[in-house]
Protein backbone atom coordinates (compact mmCIF):
# COMPACT_ATOMS: atom_id res chain seq x y z
CA UNK A 1 0.00 0.00 0.00
CA UNK A 2 1.36 3.41 -1.00
CA UNK A 3 1.31 5.67 2.07
CA UNK A 4 1.10 9.06 0.37
CA UNK A 5 -1.22 11.89 1.32
CA UNK A 6 -1.66 15.63 0.94
CA UNK A 7 -1.64 17.57 4.23
CA UNK A 8 -3.34 20.93 3.76
CA UNK A 9 -2.75 23.65 6.35
CA UNK A 10 -0.72 26.66 7.41
CA UNK A 11 2.93 25.61 7.18
CA UNK A 12 3.77 27.99 10.05
CA UNK A 13 1.29 26.28 12.38
CA UNK A 14 2.84 24.27 15.21
CA UNK A 15 0.01 21.71 15.03
CA UNK A 16 0.33 21.23 11.28
CA UNK A 17 4.07 20.66 11.72
CA UNK A 18 3.40 18.18 14.56
CA UNK A 19 0.86 16.29 12.45
CA UNK A 20 3.28 16.10 9.52
CA UNK A 21 6.09 14.81 11.76
CA UNK A 22 3.92 12.13 13.36
CA UNK A 23 2.72 10.92 9.97
CA UNK A 24 6.26 10.87 8.58
CA UNK A 25 7.49 9.00 11.68
CA UNK A 26 4.83 6.38 10.86
CA UNK A 27 6.10 5.92 7.31
CA UNK A 28 3.80 8.34 5.46
CA UNK A 29 5.01 10.31 2.48
CA UNK A 30 3.47 13.69 3.35
CA UNK A 31 3.00 16.33 0.65
CA UNK A 32 2.42 19.65 2.39
CA UNK A 33 0.22 22.26 0.72
CA UNK A 34 -1.03 25.69 1.72
CA UNK A 35 -4.73 26.45 1.97
CA UNK A 36 -5.28 27.61 -1.60
CA UNK A 37 -6.85 26.13 -4.70
CA UNK A 38 -3.77 27.03 -6.77
CA UNK A 39 -1.50 25.13 -4.38
CA UNK A 40 -3.61 21.99 -4.56
CA UNK A 41 -4.27 22.05 -8.29
CA UNK A 42 -0.56 22.52 -8.94
CA UNK A 43 0.59 19.33 -7.20
CA UNK A 44 2.13 16.92 -9.71
CA UNK A 45 1.36 13.20 -9.40
CA UNK A 46 -1.10 14.05 -6.66
CA UNK A 47 -2.23 11.27 -4.29
CA UNK A 48 -5.95 10.83 -3.74
CA UNK A 49 -5.92 11.09 0.09
CA UNK A 50 -6.29 14.60 1.55
CA UNK A 51 -6.06 15.61 5.22
CA UNK A 52 -7.07 19.23 5.88
CA UNK A 53 -6.31 21.12 9.08
CA UNK A 54 -8.94 23.84 9.53
CA UNK A 55 -7.93 26.98 11.41
CA UNK A 56 -10.99 28.96 10.30
CA UNK A 57 -13.58 27.48 7.94
CA UNK A 58 -14.67 30.94 6.78
CA UNK A 59 -11.20 31.65 5.42
CA UNK A 60 -11.07 28.27 3.69
CA UNK A 61 -14.54 28.11 2.11
CA UNK A 62 -13.26 28.50 -1.49
CA UNK A 63 -10.84 25.66 -0.83
CA UNK A 64 -13.65 23.40 0.34
CA UNK A 65 -15.79 24.27 -2.68
CA UNK A 66 -12.88 23.00 -4.81
CA UNK A 67 -12.55 19.87 -2.64
CA UNK A 68 -16.30 19.32 -2.85
CA UNK A 69 -16.11 19.24 -6.64
CA UNK A 70 -13.15 16.86 -6.47
CA UNK A 71 -14.92 14.44 -4.14
CA UNK A 72 -18.11 14.51 -6.22
CA UNK A 73 -16.03 13.63 -9.26
CA UNK A 74 -14.64 10.67 -7.31
CA UNK A 75 -11.14 12.08 -7.41
CA UNK A 76 -10.17 12.24 -3.71
CA UNK A 77 -10.66 10.84 -0.23
CA UNK A 78 -11.13 13.71 2.23
CA UNK A 79 -10.38 13.80 5.98
CA UNK A 80 -10.50 16.94 8.14
CA UNK A 81 -9.28 18.26 11.49
CA UNK A 82 -11.12 21.14 13.14
CA UNK A 83 -13.48 22.42 15.79
CA UNK A 84 -16.99 21.00 15.99
CA UNK A 85 -18.29 24.12 14.22
CA UNK A 86 -15.71 23.68 11.46
CA UNK A 87 -16.65 20.02 10.97
CA UNK A 88 -20.37 20.88 10.95
CA UNK A 89 -19.73 23.62 8.36
CA UNK A 90 -17.89 21.19 6.07
CA UNK A 91 -20.67 18.63 6.35
CA UNK A 92 -23.26 21.32 5.61
CA UNK A 93 -21.34 22.42 2.50
CA UNK A 94 -20.83 18.82 1.37
CA UNK A 95 -24.00 16.96 2.43
CA UNK A 96 -23.65 14.28 -0.25
CA UNK A 97 -19.96 13.62 0.34
CA UNK A 98 -18.99 11.26 3.15
CA UNK A 99 -15.79 12.22 4.93
CA UNK A 100 -13.20 9.46 5.21
CA UNK A 101 -12.41 10.69 8.74
CA UNK A 102 -12.96 13.75 10.92
CA UNK A 103 -10.87 14.68 13.96
CA UNK A 104 -11.98 17.11 16.65
CA UNK A 105 -9.40 19.61 17.93
CA UNK A 106 -7.42 19.30 20.12
CA UNK A 107 -6.25 15.99 18.66
CA UNK A 108 -4.00 13.17 19.75
CA UNK A 109 -1.57 12.98 16.83
CA UNK A 110 -0.68 9.33 17.51
CA UNK A 111 -4.34 8.26 17.39
CA UNK A 112 -4.81 10.39 14.26
CA UNK A 113 -1.90 8.64 12.52
CA UNK A 114 -3.40 5.22 13.32
CA UNK A 115 -6.78 6.35 11.96
CA UNK A 116 -5.16 7.65 8.76
CA UNK A 117 -3.58 4.22 8.23
CA UNK A 118 -7.14 2.86 8.02
CA UNK A 119 -8.18 5.68 5.67
CA UNK A 120 -5.33 4.83 3.30
CA UNK A 121 -6.20 1.14 3.44
CA UNK A 122 -9.83 1.91 2.53
CA UNK A 123 -8.71 4.19 -0.30
CA UNK A 124 -6.30 1.55 -1.60
CA UNK A 125 -9.20 -0.93 -1.74
CA UNK A 126 -11.45 1.64 -3.45
CA UNK A 127 -8.85 2.29 -6.13
CA UNK A 128 -8.90 -1.41 -7.02
CA UNK A 129 -12.56 -1.11 -8.02
CA UNK A 130 -13.75 -0.64 -11.59
CA UNK A 131 -14.14 2.96 -12.77
CA UNK A 132 -17.53 4.23 -13.89
CA UNK A 133 -18.25 7.64 -15.44
CA UNK A 134 -21.82 8.89 -14.97
CA UNK A 135 -22.96 11.57 -17.45
CA UNK A 136 -26.19 13.41 -16.71
CA UNK A 137 -27.27 17.06 -16.81
CA UNK A 138 -29.36 16.55 -13.65
CA UNK A 139 -27.15 17.10 -10.59
CA UNK A 140 -29.59 15.32 -8.30
CA UNK A 141 -29.57 12.25 -10.54
CA UNK A 142 -25.77 12.27 -10.63
CA UNK A 143 -25.52 12.29 -6.83
CA UNK A 144 -28.23 9.66 -6.54
CA UNK A 145 -26.50 7.22 -8.87
CA UNK A 146 -23.16 7.89 -7.16
CA UNK A 147 -24.72 6.98 -3.81
CA UNK A 148 -26.04 3.72 -5.32
CA UNK A 149 -22.69 2.65 -6.73
CA UNK A 150 -19.98 3.99 -4.41
CA UNK A 151 -18.61 1.31 -2.15
CA UNK A 152 -18.69 -1.06 -5.13
CA UNK A 153 -17.07 1.08 -7.84
CA UNK A 154 -15.02 4.22 -8.35
CA UNK A 155 -17.62 6.71 -9.53
CA UNK A 156 -16.82 9.87 -11.52
CA UNK A 157 -19.46 12.40 -12.53
CA UNK A 158 -19.86 15.06 -15.23
CA UNK A 159 -22.94 17.08 -16.14
CA UNK A 160 -22.74 17.32 -19.93
CA UNK A 161 -21.70 15.42 -23.01
CA UNK A 162 -18.81 17.74 -23.80
CA UNK A 163 -17.60 17.53 -20.20
CA UNK A 164 -17.54 13.76 -20.65
CA UNK A 165 -15.40 14.06 -23.78
CA UNK A 166 -12.99 16.38 -21.95
CA UNK A 167 -12.82 14.04 -18.94
CA UNK A 168 -12.14 10.99 -21.10
CA UNK A 169 -9.30 12.75 -22.88
CA UNK A 170 -7.33 12.56 -19.62
CA UNK A 171 -8.90 9.65 -17.75
CA UNK A 172 -9.64 5.99 -18.42
CA UNK A 173 -12.84 4.30 -17.24
CA UNK A 174 -14.29 0.81 -17.47
CA UNK A 175 -17.91 1.84 -18.12
CA UNK A 176 -19.96 4.93 -18.98
CA UNK A 177 -23.53 5.47 -17.76
CA UNK A 178 -24.85 8.01 -20.27
CA UNK A 179 -28.04 10.04 -20.03
CA UNK A 180 -29.99 9.52 -23.26
CA UNK A 181 -31.64 12.96 -23.22
CA UNK A 182 -29.39 15.97 -22.54
CA UNK A 183 -29.45 19.55 -23.85
CA UNK A 184 -26.88 20.76 -26.41
CA UNK A 185 -25.27 17.34 -26.94
CA UNK A 186 -27.59 14.35 -26.51
CA UNK A 187 -26.59 10.91 -25.31
CA UNK A 188 -26.69 9.38 -28.82
CA UNK A 189 -24.53 12.24 -30.15
CA UNK A 190 -22.01 11.68 -27.35
CA UNK A 191 -21.92 7.95 -28.11
CA UNK A 192 -21.30 8.65 -31.80
CA UNK A 193 -18.39 10.93 -30.85
CA UNK A 194 -16.94 8.28 -28.55
CA UNK A 195 -17.23 5.58 -31.21
CA UNK A 196 -15.48 7.76 -33.81
CA UNK A 197 -12.40 8.28 -31.62
CA UNK A 198 -10.01 5.28 -31.41
CA UNK A 199 -9.06 6.18 -27.83
CA UNK A 200 -12.68 5.89 -26.60
CA UNK A 201 -14.33 3.65 -29.20
CA UNK A 202 -14.09 0.50 -27.09
CA UNK A 203 -15.42 1.94 -23.82
CA UNK A 204 -18.71 0.20 -22.96
CA UNK A 205 -21.73 2.48 -22.59
CA UNK A 206 -25.08 1.97 -20.88
CA UNK A 207 -27.83 4.47 -21.59
CA UNK A 208 -29.83 6.01 -18.74
CA UNK A 209 -33.31 7.22 -19.63
CA UNK A 210 -36.81 7.93 -18.36
CA UNK A 211 -38.38 6.62 -21.56
CA UNK A 212 -39.56 3.03 -21.82
CA UNK A 213 -41.67 3.15 -25.02
CA UNK A 214 -40.73 0.78 -27.84
CA UNK A 215 -39.59 3.53 -30.24
CA UNK A 216 -37.14 4.97 -27.73
CA UNK A 217 -35.87 1.54 -26.75
CA UNK A 218 -35.28 0.47 -30.35
CA UNK A 219 -33.54 3.74 -31.20
CA UNK A 220 -31.13 3.18 -28.33
CA UNK A 221 -30.60 -0.47 -29.22
CA UNK A 222 -29.61 0.50 -32.78
CA UNK A 223 -26.71 2.46 -31.30
CA UNK A 224 -25.47 -0.78 -29.70
CA UNK A 225 -25.07 0.29 -26.07
CA UNK A 226 -24.31 -2.48 -23.60
CA UNK A 227 -27.62 -1.94 -21.84
CA UNK A 228 -30.55 0.43 -21.60
CA UNK A 229 -31.29 1.31 -17.96
CA UNK A 230 -34.43 3.10 -16.83
CA UNK A 231 -33.93 5.82 -14.25
CA UNK A 232 -37.02 4.48 -12.49
CA UNK A 233 -35.25 1.20 -11.72
CA UNK A 234 -34.59 0.46 -8.06
CA UNK A 235 -31.01 1.01 -6.84
CA UNK A 236 -30.34 -2.71 -6.41
CA UNK A 237 -31.60 -3.39 -9.95
CA UNK A 238 -29.15 -0.85 -11.40
CA UNK A 239 -26.30 -2.24 -9.32
CA UNK A 240 -27.24 -5.80 -10.30
CA UNK A 241 -27.21 -4.92 -14.01
CA UNK A 242 -23.75 -3.38 -13.73
CA UNK A 243 -22.40 -6.24 -11.61
CA UNK A 244 -23.71 -8.78 -14.13
CA UNK A 245 -22.06 -6.92 -16.99
CA UNK A 246 -18.64 -6.95 -15.32
CA UNK A 247 -19.05 -10.61 -14.31
CA UNK A 248 -19.74 -11.57 -17.94
CA UNK A 249 -16.74 -9.55 -19.12
CA UNK A 250 -14.56 -11.25 -16.53
CA UNK A 251 -15.79 -14.68 -17.66
CA UNK A 252 -14.88 -13.85 -21.27
CA UNK A 253 -11.28 -13.21 -20.24
CA UNK A 254 -10.81 -16.73 -18.90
Amino acid sequence: MEKRLVLVGDSKSFMVSSIAKELEDNGFDVIKASCSVDALSGIANRPSVFLVYIDDFGDMKDLFVYLKDSTLEGDISLSIIGSQNDIDSVKSLMPNTPLAASFLRPINVKDMAIAMEKVLQAEDERLQNKKILVVDDDGTMLRTIKSWLEGHYQVFMVNSGMAAITFLAKNKVDLILLDYEMPVTSGPQVLEMLRSDPSTSSIPVMFLTNKSDRTSVMAAVDLKPEKYLLKTMKPMEVLKSINEYFEKEKAKSY
